[in-house]
């Protein structure tokens, strides 16, 4: 792979860092990195392989000489300096929403459909944290017996809202401790020792955007536009780490032996699944980690050809940027960029 410029947009946030991480972790080919954000990010520093690049305020000129851009600085950011990088030669690979059900736009997870990477029109739209850790358990099961209806729910750390909300569990947590009120400004409530039903903001049908975002997003990168799916999404008081409980039910019968079979062999998948000795998925495990692991899984008697799945997975690497920078591979082996 020819060495590329890249820069990373949003290089101050929990996502951008762990970006910049993972660009040096896994040597990509990296000839010069730009780190952007905003005005008041202006003056850090971030270490990439042993040396301090300064974040550079992120502006229309940014982009001259750019050949990846990896966006984690929210919808609005991207709408705005997205089509500027691609004008200026670059391709995006942008992480917020703003894209990710554009038609034309690809949506990729690489072990799942890193094809569509190479139809970009110099966008690709990385999908929701907890789309993906679902969408690579469930797509090798699908293509061996379709399936038919998704009930999802999800158990979503606290680092998928960012920094400021990691801070709030860590000061609620101290102020409790101390016999003090837990302040809330991140949350509408309490999150310390606390579970809420509610991430994102409620649509009129009762469900909440991230909700839609689950159910849309699995069926275009299944390819399954009438796939029947349903989710709730919680947030935890947990640092690091998504974990979703999901029950599939498919066209035709697949024990739980021959699912743990295939999933053992599955891209991106780790399987621990010995409920004897108390072996199963934990966010406390996966933090740091790239696959998603999945156990628990077992037959559900209550509806025909149906299992019952336990994912989990770090939500800041395969949830954002680890998949994020595989897209960006994909597109560098395959000498299409």
């Amino acid at each position: 792979m020819g060495e590329k410029h890249v820069a990373v947009v949003g290089a101050t946030g929990m996502v951008g860092r762990e970006m910049v991480k993972v660009l040096e972790q896994r040597d990509f080919p990296v000839s010069r990195i730009t780190l952007l954000a905003s005005e008041r990010s202006k003056g850090l520093q971030i270490k990439f392989r042993g040396d301090l690049i300064p974040v550079e305020v992120l502006n229309t000129n940014s982009f001259k000489g750019v050949d990846i851009c990896l966006f984690s600085a929210g919808a609005g950011i991207s709408r705005e300096y997205a089509p500027i990088a691609v004008e200026e030669g670059a391709v995006v690979i942008d992480n917020s929403s703003a894209f990710r059900m554009e038609p034309e736009v690809p949506l990729v997870v690489p072990e799942v459909n890193g094809q569509e990477a190479f139809k970009n029109k110099g966008i690709i739209a990385n999908p929701n944290c907890s789309t993906i850790q679902m969408v690579v358990v469930i797509a090798p099961l699908h293509r061996k017996a379709v399936i038919e209806r998704i009930v999802v729910t999800t158990f979503q750390s606290v680092s998928g809202t960012g920094k400021k909300a990691v801070d709030e569990l860590e000061r609620q947590v101290k102020q409790i401790q101390s016999g003090e009120h837990a302040t809330c400004e991140v949350y509408p409530h309490q999150i310390a020792f606390n579970v809420l039903p509610h991430i994102d903001v409620f649509l009129k049908n009762g469900y909440t955007k991230e909700e839609i975002k689950m159910v849309n997003e699995t069926k275009k990168i299944l390819g399954e536009p009438d796939l029947r799916i349903t989710a709730t999404t919680v947030r935890v008081p947990v640092f690091v780490g998504h974990s979703e409980s999901v029950n599939v039910q498919f066209s035709k019968s697949i024990t739980p032996e021959e699912a743990r079979e295939i999933l053992v062999e599955a891209p991106g998948v780790e399987v621990i699944d010995d409920p004897e000795r108390n072996l199963y998925p934990l966010p406390i495990h996966c933090a740091g980690k790239d696959p998603c692991f999945v156990g628990r899984i077992r037959e559900d008697p209550s509806a025909p050809n149906s299992l019952n799945l336990w994912i989990v997975a770090d939500n800041l690497r395969k949830g954002a940027a680890l998949n994020a920078v595989q897209i960006a591979e994909i597109l560098c082996e395959n000498k299409a960029i």
